[in-house]
C-alpha cells in the first residue's frame, strides 16, 4: 500500500486510471485488449476535480494553494500472489482492501476504486479526500509521518491475513533504511531509449539527398532528448545508492529462482534499468560535444569539472 499525495489538478491521474485514453504510449506495461477486465469498486460519479472539490466545499473546508487535495493509493501484492487466481478471487482481495481503508478514512472520502487487470500485476488505484472527521483538510493528521506510515503497513496486514493466511508483510523501510525506487524510472529508462534508438536512426538514413530534412528530424529530436535525459539523471542520482546496493545484494540470481524468494521479479527488473541505463549513456558517449553544448548547456560545465 503506498500512498501518493497530491495538491494539483487530477486530471492526468483520472486519464490513467480511469483509462480515458485510446493509447497508452508513456507506459508500455497496459495492454489495452485488456483494459475490459478492468472494475470498479467504487464508481466516481463526475470528473475527479468535481468529486474533490464537492467533497471540501459540503464539509466546508479551509484550503490554501499549497493544501492536499486528495490521496492517490496503490494497493497491490507480488506477482506471484496472484498467480492462478481468477478475476472473482482478485476481486475479493482488493474489495477487503477498500473495507480496510474505508474503516480508516470514511468511505464517504472515497470517490473512486478501480482495480486494473490489464497491467503485468493487477493493483488497486484508490482515491479519497483526507478530510477529517471535525471537517478539516488534514493529508498530515490522516496519513502521518514516516512512522505513521509504518503503523499503516502493520495495520493493513493485521486486517489482511485474517483472509488470506499466506501472505506476508513487505519489509519495513524504516528499519531496513531502503528507498522506494518508483516505477515511472523504469518506464522512462525504456522511454529514453526508444526516443535515442529513433535519433540513431534518422542519422543514419541520411543521404546526400535527404540531408536538410533528416537533420532538421535529429535536431527537434534532440531538442525533446536533452531535457528528459538531464531530468532522469537528476532523478536517478536520488536513488543511486539504493540500486546500487540491491544489485550487489543478489549476485546469485540462480539460487534466487531455485529458492522461489520474494522480491525476485523487483532485482529481474533493476537488472533491466542498469541495462538500459547502460545503453543510454553509450549513447550519450557516442553524440559529439558540439551537439550536447548546442542542446544541453549544463553539460560544457560538467566536462570542465570532469577534466579539473
Amino acid at each position: 500500500m503506498r500512498f501518493s499525495k497530491q495538491k494539483g489538478g487530477a486530471g492526468g491521474l483520472e486519464a490513467h486510471h480511469e483509462r480515458a485514453k485510446e493509447k497508452y504510449a508513456s507506459n508500455p506495461d497496459i495492454d489495452t485488449n485488456r483494459s475490459k477486465d478492468n472494475f470498479h469498486i467504487i464508481k466516481p460519479t463526475k470528473s475527479y476535480l468535481r468529486e474533490i472539490n464537492s467533497r471540501i466545499e459540503a464539509a466546508k473546508c479551509r484550503t490554501r494553494k499549497d493544501s492536499v487535495r486528495f490521496i492517490d493509493t496503490l494497493i497491490t501484492a507480488s506477482p506471484e500472489f496472484f498467480t492462478d487466481k481468477t478475476k472473482a478471487e482478485a476481486s475479493n482481495f482488493f474489495n477487503e482492501a477498500v473495507e480496510f481503508l474505508s474503516q480508516r478514512i470514511g468511505r464517504h472520502n472515497i470517490f473512486s476504486a478501480v482495480v486494473h487487470m490489464d497491467e503485468k500485476t493487477p493493483h488497486l488505484h484508490l482515491c479519497f479526500t483526507p478530510i477529517t472527521a471535525d471537517n478539516r483538510l488534514s493529508a498530515k493528521e490522516i496519513i502521518g509521518n514516516r512512522v505513521s506510515l509504518s503503523k499503516w503497513q502493520d495495520d493493513f496486514f493485521t486486517h489482511m491475513v485474517r483472509h488470506y493466511e499466506n501472505i506476508e508483510r513487505g519489509e519495513s523501510a524504516s528499519e531496513t533504511g531502503r528507498r522506494h525506487i518508483p516505477m515511472r524510472l523504469f518506464k522512462e529508462a525504456v522511454r529514453l531509449n526508444k526516443q535515442a534508438n529513433r535519433i540513431k536512426a534518422t542519422l543514419g538514413d541520411m543521404r546526400l539527398s535527404n540531408v536538410k530534412e533528416k537533420r532538421d528530424e535529429a535536431i527537434a529530436l534532440f531538442q525533446k532528448f536533452f531535457p528528459r535525459m538531464e531530468n532522469f539523471e537528476t532523478q536517478m542520482r536520488k536513488y543511486k545508492r539504493e540500486i546500487d546496493r540491491l544489485l550487489l545484494e543478489n549476485a546469485d540470481l540462480t539460487k534466487q529462482v531455485e529458492d522461489g524468494r520474494p522480491r525476485m521479479a523487483e532485482r529481474m527488473e533493476l537488472f533491466k534499468l542498469r541495462d538500459e541505463i547502460g545503453e543510454l549513456r553509450q549513447f550519450c558517449d557516442s553524440i559529439p560535444d558540439d551537439i550536447k553544448q548546442q542542446y544541453k548547456p549544463q553539460t560544457k560545465q560538467h566536462i570542465t569539472k570532469k577534466q579539473r
